[in-house]
C-alpha cells in the first residue's frame, strides 16, 4: 500500500543517529503491518535495516534474537541437539496467519510490538522465558520479560521513541521438555487459543503460558504433581472473564473453554 502521509524516510546506521523523536515517527522493520493499511498519523519512517544486527546469536547463555530477525530466518535456525524446547520454533512460526511473502519480510520484533493476542512470536518468546532489551532515546536500555512487555490487545510497555533491540531466550528454558496446544477455526487461520507448557528437568515444575485466547499473555508456575483442580483454581483467580478476547475468530466463552481444556492436557502430558 502507498502511504501518502509519509514525507520522510530515514536510513540511519545506528540508533545514535536518530537525534530527535516526534509524534508521527515510526520505526520500520519488516513493515508488513505498516504497509498493510493507511498510517494517517505517521509522517516519518526510520528504517532499521542499516543497523546490521545479526539475526540470531547462540551463546553459552542461550539464544539472542534480534528484533529485525525475519520469521523465515528463525524458522531455518538449527538449534543444538540438547535444546529440546527449540521444537517450539517451527510450531510457532507456522501459527502465523500469513503467506510466504509475509514470512520473508515480517520480523520477530515487529510481531511483539504489534502486541496482538494471537502473535505467535509472543507465544514463543514468553513461553521460553524471553527477556526483551529495550533501547531508549537517551541511550539507556532496560530489560523486561516478554510476558510483561505485552500489556493488552495491541498494547505494550514501549515508551515514545523506544525500540526493541532483541529478545534473549535463556539456555535453561531452551533445554526444557514442552507441550504445545493450538486451536484455529480454519486450517491456516488465526489462533483462537495457543497454550504452551514447559517442564523443568530438575524439579519437574511446570510453566504454563496462555496466549491468543486472552488479551495478553498469562503465565503460571506449578510444582511437580500439581492437580487439575489446582490448575483450574489458578486460572480462575488470574484470568477474569472479560480478559478473554472477543472477535470474529472466537467468543470469550469458547476461548475460556479451550484454555481450561488445553491446560489440563498440558498438565497431564508434562506431569511426572
Amino acid at each position: 500500500m502507498d502511504l501518502h502521509t509519509i514525507t520522510t524516510v530515514l536510513r540511519p546506521s545506528g540508533a545514535d543517529e536518530v537525534q530527535t523523536w516526534a509524534d508521527g515517527h515510526a520505526w520500520l522493520a519488516g513493515g508488513t503491518w505498516l504497509f498493510s493499511e493507511p498510517q494517517v498519523h505517521t509522517d516519518t519512517l526510520i528504517d532499521l535495516e542499516g543497523f546490521g544486527w545479526e539475526p540470531l546469536k547462540v551463546s553459552d547463555a542461550g539464544l539472542e534474537i534480534a528484533a529485525t530477525c525475519r520469521i523465515v530466518q528463525l524458522d531455518n535456525f538449527k538449534a543444538p541437539p540438547d535444546w529440546v524446547a527449540a521444537g517450539l520454533i517451527p510450531r510457532c512460526c507456522r501459527s502465523f496467519l500469513a503467506s510466504y511473502k509475509i514470512w520473508n519480510e515480517a520480523t520477530v520484533g515487529g510481531n511483539l510490538v504489534m502486541s496482538l493476542p494471537a502473535g505467535p512470536m509472543i507465544s514463543l518468546t514468553s513461553a521460553l522465558e524471553g527477556v526483551c532489551t529495550l533501547w531508549s532515546r537517551d541511550g539507556t536500555e532496560r530489560r523486561l520479560p516478554v510476558a510483561e512487555f505485552v500489556t493488552g490487545d495491541n498494547r505494550n510497555a514501549l515508551r515514545p521513541g523506544e525500540l526493541v533491540r532483541s529478545i534473549h531466550l535463556p539456555l535453561a528454558a531452551l533445554r526444557k521438555p514442552f507441550a504445545f496446544r493450538r486451536f484455529t477455526l480454519t486450517n491456516l487461520g488465526r489462533s483462537e487459543a495457543l497454550l504452551i507448557g514447559t517442564r523443568d528437568p530438575d524439579d519437574a515444575a511446570i510453566l504454563l503460558t496462555v496466549t491468543a485466547a486472552t488479551l495478553r499473555p498469562y503465565q503460571f508456575r506449578f510444582p511437580a504433581g500439581v492437580s487439575n483442580a489446582e490448575v483450574r483454581n489458578a486460572l480462575d483467580g488470574a484470568i477474569a472473564d472479560d480478559r478473554y478476547l472477543d472477535d470474529t475468530h472466537g467468543s470469550p466463552r469458547h476461548r475460556k473453554h479451550l484454555t481450561y481444556l488445553f491446560a489440563e492436557q498440558i498438565r497431564a502430558e508434562l506431569g511426572v
